[in-house]
């Protein structure tokens, strides 16, 4: 796919769509036939998205939506409705959104430029960076058996019905040590997705480098990719994340599917209590220079962009359709592959999705639970890639 001209960010209201102007700073190079088509085909592209997306996010659902879509160094914002209702205050590219489940990529992202740097392997045993683990079944994971999801692990933490505590580290440790894989499994040998997992990859590499996580993700993945706004902030009371001002004046209130407000803005959950464990915020601002990285590389540092496509291999066949990366999941479709990563809480909701092979991501960032990620992964996604390969 040939570079497109970029455009302004598009701002949907939730009244209907406003057409974005395209600005034409890459006209001169490229024809004028070409640059005519390509923005022909943005246009199709911004209106297969704002089709899908309207009705997921009409005046009757509570909160607001933002997406991003990139395709070929183009990007397109999305939004709608509130950031917080009760002050009414809008949601932009700019707001930020608890990612939930959608921070498992960065960590995943960091054992990858581990092991193309040579600081750490995939088939390390866990005890070499944690030798407090002692029990028998715990013992015989690796790295890249946590990083993938089929370690077997799985703790009271990662399924219904869930626990009503917290635990410490201590307490982690020693549910860990007891852990026995259930019958039938054994490491290595299924895909069985675990919260816990990625906690305890989190203590194996702040062991490894000796830096807090939040630290890690900055200097290795934010900063270099000029992501600006994305954080793992702190967990303060209340599991409020503890955020200067500036910074919490542009986070949602989080709803439930059903509307209720669910803590305040800001609001962090975590199982586990001590640092590190919260969620990351993010904007889909931030988040479209993350997925530009991930599907096209250009200006990142080698290992960076190697460890990012790296993440994205396919490790493990599930079955003739789905496969498990490391932390990404591939979904195989007539269109295309969609290589992606969902993320919810009761309050929140987030989906990455990327088609590597036509270079083209999505974001969509909910402040409510439940928003259906889905119609990106079978709607929009193969409509884009059909798109694109029709060019």
């Amino acid at each position: 796919m040939s570079p497109l001209v970029t455009s302004r960010p598009l701002s949907i209201s939730r009244r209907g769509f406003a057409k974005a102007a395209l600005l034409p700073l890459a006209i001169s190079l490229v024809s004028p036939r070409k640059a005519a088509a390509d923005s022909d085909m943005i246009a199709q592209m911004r209106d297969i998205v704002a089709n899908e997306l309207a009705p997921t996010a009409t005046p009757d659902q509570p909160g607001g939506l933002a997406a991003a879509l990139y395709a070929g160094r183009h990007v397109e914002f999305f939004n709608f409705g509130l950031a917080d209702d009760t002050t009414r205050r809008p949601v932009t590219s700019d707001t930020l959104f608890n990612l939930a489940s959608l921070r498992k990529p960065f960590e995943a992202t960091l054992v990858a430029l581990g092991t193309l740097r040579g600081e750490l392997r995939l088939d390390d045993p866990l005890p070499k960076y944690l030798p407090e683990l002692t029990g028998d079944s715990i013992r015989g994971v690796t790295v890249g058996e946590l990083v993938t999801h089929t370690s077997g692990l799985l703790l009271p933490t990662d399924h219904p019905p869930w626990p009503n505590e917290q635990f410490s580290r201590a307490q982690f440790i020693e549910m860990l040590n007891a852990w026995r894989p259930r019958a039938g499994e054994a490491p290595g040998k299924q895909r069985i997705y675990s919260h816990a997992g990625y906690v305890l990859l989190q203590l194996v590499l702040e062991r490894c480098y000796g830096a807090p996580i939040a630290t890690q993700f900055e200097q290795r993945i934010f900063k270099p990719l000029g992501m600006t706004a994305t954080s793992v902030p702190e967990r303060g009371e209340a599991n409020r994340a503890v955020m200067d001002a500036a910074w919490m004046q542009r986070v949602v209130q989080g709803y439930s599917d059903q509307g209720m407000a669910i803590g305040p803005p800001g609001n962090q959950q975590s199982y586990f209590d001590f640092p590190g464990t919260g969620q990351v915020f993010s904007s889909p601002r931030d988040l479209s220079t993350f997925v530009a990285a991930c599907v096209d590389g250009r200006s990142v540092d080698p290992h960076l962009r190697e460890a990012l496509r790296m993440t994205q291999h396919e490790a493990f066949r599930v079955d003739e359709k789905f496969g498990q990366g490391m932390a990404w999941e591939t979904v195989h479709l007539p269109e295309a592959t969609v290589v992606d990563k969902p993320g919810g809480l009761n309050n929140a909701s987030g989906y990455i999705g990327l088609v590597p092979s036509r270079r083209i991501g999505i974001v969509l960032l909910a402040n409510r639970g439940e928003y259906p990620h889905e119609i990106a992964r079978y709607r929009i996604l193969p409509a884009l890639a059909k798109l694109v390969a029709s060019h």
